[in-house]
């Protein structure tokens, strides 16, 4: 089995090599091509060259002998081609011997299947729109190359197949070092999914990558093993809390039953009633335990109906207004005037989410304290907040007040209740659609804040 980073690489470098392999045929098939197209335009020069020099021949001499462009003769021997005059009839007059050109050593070529193979054009000789004779060129190569041509022609090739090879060796430098900018975080990722699916939820991911998708991905397995570690304390807290919870009301019942038992407290009735307050207690808990099972296994029916939320708010408030003054705090109500305030939900649970959160602000705030209830529209949403000025709530428990039976912070926990009232409120408004949050400074108070979507 491959690495990501080995099979990357593979895959980079063959496209690579099959790219500039490619591109060198390609380059070099079209050089020679336009090399070979400029040779030809050179010898058609010639051959225009030669027929105007006897054409001037011609016409200083008046007509032809056996030395008539004989001079021609040496230089068409350097160049590898032979000449051949006629006159008007077709008679020769003067002419090469073929052989001689084949049989000579330095004879430069250009390396074709007609190598070896003579061939010949005959040109029109004219003066004065007159035909006074015919000049044939003959060669043994459809292009006659100097060693200049064949020396230049050379390196051409030679310098197209060097910067292959030199492309080939930083594309494939570039590929690797980009494979490695690829795989070394979606590796660390998976080792991290790896380590995680072990328990190890304390890892995390460092390495910091400038593609945009990974460093997603990676921020979010870094967030994943963030949630997986707070899931697993409250999980271990959890088990801790419902211990601590159920164990207070057992131990109390044992003890005092033991010592009525024993003689050492006498049986009264203010002390059954007692005992009744704790069997009382210790029921709620596990009612309430039930009520969040029948939440999150979605097994609770509800009966939705249209509720004006402000007549059902201004109800709920008239109920704690004693409670409020018994603790001196001014229970304010707010709403904006002319407003319809309408959503769909059930009614009784809806009430418990208030009572639940008005509930609280009133048991966390002190004495000559503040809590005010709001409520407004804001797009599609109807809006309610629930503000107070009590002890607040610290910002390391903030992520964790929804959870079951979280109690963080020292002064809160002291405030008798179960813990598990946010758990059930947020699993409700779930229910109806509606979203929560909550904003809080230490000691400053606490508001939240409940979007529900307007019918």
């Amino acid at each position: 089995m491959q690495t990501i980073r080995k099979r990357l690489g593979i895959l980079f470098v063959i496209c690579s090599i099959a790219a500039i392999l490619l591109i060198t045929l390609f380059v070099n098939i079209t050089v020679n091509n336009k090399f070979d197209q400029y040779m030809k335009d050179i010898q058609n020069k010639r051959y225009e060259r030669i027929v105007s020099y006897f054409q001037e021949v011609y016409r200083r001499e008046g007509k032809w002998s056996k030395n008539s462009g004989i001079e021609l003769m040496h230089e068409a021997y350097m160049s590898n081609y032979c000449l051949t005059l006629l006159d008007s009839s077709k008679k020769f007059i003067w002419g090469m011997n073929p052989s001689e050109i084949k049989s000579k050593l330095h004879v430069n070529t250009m390396l074709t299947k007609e190598k070896g193979i003579y061939t010949s054009n005959r040109f029109e000789i004219k003066v004065n729109e007159k035909l006074v004779g015919y000049v044939e060129i003959g060669q043994y190569s459809p292009i006659l190359l100097t060693k200049e041509d064949m020396h230049f022609k050379r390196s051409i090739n030679e310098s197209i197949v060097i910067s292959g090879i030199i492309a080939l060796i930083i594309i494939t430098a570039i590929s690797l070092y980009f494979s490695k900018q690829f795989s070394t975080p979606i590796m660390e990722v998976a080792n991290m999914f790896v380590r995680l699916s072990k328990g190890n939820f304390d890892t995390k991911s460092i390495s910091e990558s400038n593609i945009e998708e990974l460093e997603n991905l990676r921020k979010s397995i870094n967030i994943l093993a963030e949630k997986l570690r707070y899931q697993d304390m409250i999980r271990k807290r959890l088990v801790s809390d419902i211990s601590h919870e159920i164990r207070t009301p057992l131990n109390v019942l044992q003890n005092n039953l033991e010592a009525m038992i024993d003689g050492i407290f006498p049986v009264t009735a203010e002390r059954l009633s007692y005992l009744n307050e704790e069997v009382i207690r210790f029921g709620k808990l596990l009612s309430n335990l039930n009520t969040l099972k029948e939440f999150e296994c979605e097994s609770i029916k509800l009966n939705f109906e249209l509720i004006n939320l402000d007549e059902l708010l201004e109800d709920i408030c008239k109920d704690f207004y004693v409670e409020a003054n018994n603790k001196n705090i001014k229970l304010d109500y707010c709403i904006e005037p002319k407003e319809k305030y309408l959503i769909t939900g059930d009614k009784d649970k809806l009430k418990q989410v208030f009572i639940n959160l008005i509930s609280n602000a009133i048991k966390f705030t002190e004495l000559n304290g503040k809590v005010s209830i709001n409520i407004y529209s804001h797009n599609k949403n109807v809006i309610v907040e629930i503000k107070d000025s009590g002890v607040g709530i610290k910002k390391e428990d903030l992520p964790f007040i929804f959870e079951r039976l979280y109690r963080g912070d020292k002064s809160r926990n002291e405030i008798e209740g179960s813990g598990i009232g946010l758990t059930i409120v947020k699993n409700i408004l779930q229910f109806h659609y509606a979203n929560i949050d909550v904003e809080s400074d230490e000691g400053e108070g606490t508001i939240f804040r409940i979007y529900f979507i307007k019918s």
